[in-house]
């Protein structure tokens, strides 16, 4: 059974994990052809690709100077190889190409989902929001990451198929135990939405000295949001109580020597962080933005969903996580075991019943 999996490019990036993953899961099942149909401009693989999945490429450079010239040009590529290869299902993703593949598919047999992978309510512009629109109702399915995607999809598109389903979450675990420090930790990149200047600010005035928050990820967007983060930390005189570590290869051991997740964004998609540090045993405390994390927490149960911008309920319930070793380790436990659902061989299994029966 043919499956064709189309996507601008594998670089290193949040979708093209997902997809990678994915593709790892379907190749094991030995009753499907996978072809990878890459689209892009750089058409860039930074992810591994199994052996069995076949990988179609444009053979010529795009070419920005021509950018409609190529553009037509990539349409009749992928049209042709979707024709070529004849799939059972083709599953796109990319809120800003699905519009793109299935201009390509147009009038084509080929039932095509498409996955969209942004915040729900986040305009992607004129010509990219009439394009979904007009298009996506003439999709097979569409597949949101959240409940509250689904609910909005479903009053814009006015389509009678769009299914729930989330991204596969890494587990972080480790063999040998690993002696846990009084650390709240936040994971991601130092952007506005982040409000990584407010998480400082309530951790301060918490004023717990044997505390120490740490935040992983650096600058993003040309925001330089790192500099203004170093100013406010030395006007709180908060250098002892609050490190700056940049992004870094390796997180795991971050997550697993923690003992609270502080989220602050108050704009997701589906934020795979929340899941990683549930899955290393953290409670979370997180604001219920839009959209994501209230798929993941149970509030009280394994973790804190809390009111947008509602930092004094924030601080509150990050120093009630803070001062309860007994309540940590209840809603870590809860938190490990909750987020199963999202392994990848379990996402895998929802993105092939829907596209394939």
């Amino acid at each position: 059974m043919k499956v064709a999996i189309v996507i601008p490019s594998l670089h290193a990036g949040g979708m093209e994990r997902v997809m990678s993953e994915l593709l790892n899961e379907f190749s094991k099942d030995k009753t499907l052809e996978i072809h990878l149909i890459l689209y892009g401009i750089t058409r860039e693989i930074f992810y591994s690709v199994p052996e069995n999945v076949t990988i179609h490429k444009p053979s010529f450079e795009f070419k920005n100077k021509y950018r409609l010239f190529y553009t037509l040009k990539t349409l009749i590529f992928l049209r042709r190889q979707i024709i070529k290869i004849a799939p059972k299902s083709i599953l796109s993703f990319g809120e800003r190409w699905n519009s793109f593949v299935l201009i390509a598919c147009w009038g084509l047999k080929y039932p095509i989902y498409v996955s969209d992978r942004c915040q729900p309510n986040k305009s992607l512009g004129k010509l990219h929001n009439w394009l979904r629109n007009k298009l996506y109702p003439k999709a097979k399915g569409v597949i949101a990451q959240t409940e509250k995607g689904k609910a909005i999809f479903e009053k814009m598109y006015k389509h009678t198929n769009i299914q729930v389903i989330g991204n596969p979450i890494r587990q972080i675990t480790s063999e040998k135990k690993i002696d846990k420090e009084n650390i709240v930790l936040t994971v991601g990149r130092l952007i506005d939405t982040k409000h990584h200047d407010e998480l400082i600010r309530l951790f301060v005035e918490i004023n717990d000295p044997n505390w120490k928050l740490i935040i992983v990820g650096d600058d993003a967007l040309k925001q330089k949001n790192r500099s203004k983060l170093e100013r406010l930390i030395k006007e709180l005189r908060a250098e002892d109580k609050v490190v700056l570590v940049g992004s870094q290869k390796e997180v795991e051991p971050y997550y697993l020597k923690s003992k609270v997740f502080a989220f602050t964004s108050s704009s997701e998609g589906f934020p795979n962080v929340i899941g990683e540090a549930m899955s290393a045993g953290l409670p979370v405390v997180a604001f219920d933005c839009m959209s994501g994390p209230s798929d993941m927490i149970a509030n009280e149960k394994n973790g804190y969903l809390i009111e947008l911008f509602n930092y004094e309920s924030f601080k509150k319930h990050l120093q009630i996580l803070m001062s309860d070793e007994s309540l940590r380790l209840k809603l870590g436990l809860n938190a490990a075991e909750s987020i199963q659902e999202f392994k990848i061989d379990e996402i895998s299994k929802k993105y092939k019943k829907m596209i394939l029966e």
